[in-house]
């Protein structure tokens, strides 16, 4: 036997005439055109290794054969452990949930907050969790609590100005907190 492939069918010939329907065979397997290129790539480079003629005597067949093998482990590997190769989705989605600190920092403050609400006034803490947390207006709150709506906007803004002196400025919005006393008679 010569090692001299029958003409028209070297590597080249072979990869023009089946690149384009592989692809596409691929894309309706996979359902992804770019995963298609690269299971189609892989494919020509193992029924071809380094280029050289196969033995085989329809290596079209082969090849197709190989293709389908590598896209159905693909799929499989994706029915494992699902992965989205758009970069730019691995970016937003990495950034998009808080990290261990922010959320220890979250809890904390959380916890600050539930001291604070508790420590006011019963008056005070009924209006601001009925105005914060059930979201009703001053005239439904005054309804509900038997009080009138002056009352209601006073003690919502007794409670406001409480939970500002109890919370440490950067949890309760202050861009300048006063300094404290000892901090004052020493710079004085």
């Amino acid at each position: 036997m010569s090692d001299v492939p029958p003409p028209g069918r070297d590597f080249a010939s072979i990869y023009q005439a089946t690149i384009s329907p592989l692809r596409r065979y691929l894309a309706r397997l996979l359902g992804n055109t770019p995963e298609a290129q690269d299971v189609a790539h892989d494919a020509y480079l193992r029924v071809y290794p380094n280029g050289s003629q196969s033995n085989a005597d329809q290596p079209e067949a082969v090849l197709y054969t190989t293709a389908r093998r590598l896209a159905i482990n693909r799929l499989k590997r994706r029915s494992i452990a699902p992965f989205d190769a758009n970069p730019s989705a691995l970016e937003t989605s990495a950034s998009a949930a808080p990290g261990v600190a922010q959320q220890v920092m979250a809890r904390q403050e959380l916890n600050l907050l539930q001291t604070a609400i508790a420590e006011l006034p019963d008056g005070c803490r009924a209006v601001l969790l009925l105005r914060k947390v059930e979201l009703l207006s001053h005239r439904e709150i005054a309804a509900r609590l038997g009080i009138a709506v002056s009352t209601v906007e006073k003690q919502h803004a007794r409670a406001l100005r409480l939970l500002r002196a109890a919370l440490p400025a950067d949890l309760s919005g202050r861009e300048n907190p006063p300094a404290p006393a000892a901090q004052r008679k020493a710079g004085s």
